[in-house]
């Protein structure tokens, strides 16, 4: 599937693993939440320090992953056990952001997507955070893909980018 595909399934993912290579090597996944603002910029909020920042000042190359609509089922033409889903990939930079607007935006964005309905308490909850939160902002570094299992309402799979 192509990438407005993949940013759709991100974008209405309730968390996007991130994986991350720790300063020895090894691989670390996290599942984060994560607004994207454009076609390439995603930001996530966390702590000043911990293991994401070692990884981020090590080696800033993450890659993105997300699943929705996930569930089994029985193939409709052939009663083959099956999983429907809708999923994406990306791979991208990430950086500690630094500059206090760009701090500001990201984490009212964050905010606006997982608790919009409570954007009245964001200056008080700002003010008396932003100088202990890290935002880390990603940029893709390639458009991002997606991949999908599904059928259609006459029990045929949907292939090679069919839409419906």
């Amino acid at each position: 599937m192509d990438a407005t595909f993949a940013l759709e399934v991100f974008d209405k993912a309730p968390y996007i693993t991130v994986s991350f290579t720790k300063p020895d090597g090894s691989p670390y996944g996290v599942p984060l939440s994560l607004v994207r603002t454009d076609e390439k910029t995603f930001w996530f909020h966390g702590a000043m320090e911990g293991l994401k920042m070692d990884c981020i000042a090590s080696c800033p190359t993450v890659a993105l992953s997300a699943v929705t609509r996930c569930s089994p089922t029985v193939g409709p033409k052939d009663n083959s056990f099956t999983l429907e889903y809708k999923s994406a990939m990306a791979v991208g930079k990430a950086e500690l952001v630094t500059d206090k607007q760009e701090k500001v935006k990201a984490l009212k964005a964050i905010c606006q997507r997982f608790l919009p309905h409570h954007m009245a308490a964001f200056e008080d909850a700002l003010a008396e955070s932003l100088d202990v939160t890290a935002i880390v902002k990603i940029t893709l570094t390639e458009p991002p893909t997606g991949k999908r299992k599904q059928y259609d309402r006459h029990g045929e799979e949907m292939k090679w980018g069919r839409m419906e």
